[in-house]
């Protein structure tokens, strides 16, 4: 499991005081980022070397997020395909379970645009992250 902490900004608040639904797309990739740093290590975004893109996501909004109020976002891998892994997400705030989802990433060849096989050292690495149970 990776863990990031998110304090949440003043623009992210809808007209009712809470947290707006469409955060969770930014919120959700940027705790996405250490399991991008297991294929690149130093995030650098060349056609040639990038090999991650995105094929899915959704949410489940389950309460009410605030402002001023601290974020954790917690990211595991759900599922690891042949050439697809699901990293599985909850946001939560003074100890809630607030918000989840999914987002699928492919590996990807930029240059000849088509899917590729997950290599077999990077999926050993996803594997670390595995979460069995979900809404723990």
């Amino acid at each position: 499991m990776f863990s990031t902490k998110i304090q949440p900004r003043f623009g992210d608040v809808d007209v009712l005081g809470h947290i707006n639904n469409t955060v969770f797309g930014q919120w959700f990739e940027t705790a996405r980022n250490p399991f991008i740093k297991l294929f690149i290590p130093d995030l650098k975004i060349e056609k040639e070397t990038f090999c991650l893109i995105m094929a899915h996501t959704d949410y489940d909004y389950l309460k009410e997020l605030f402002f001023q109020k601290e974020v954790e976002v917690r990211s595991w891998v759900n599922r690891i395909g042949t050439k697809s892994f699901t990293v599985y997400h909850e946001a939560w705030q003074e100890g809630q379970l607030c918000a989840s989802g999914n987002a699928v990433l492919v590996h990807y060849d930029f240059v000849n645009k088509r899917s590729t096989p997950l290599p077999e050292d990077k999926k050993k690495l996803l594997e670390g992250h595995f979460i069995t149970t979900i809404n723990g």
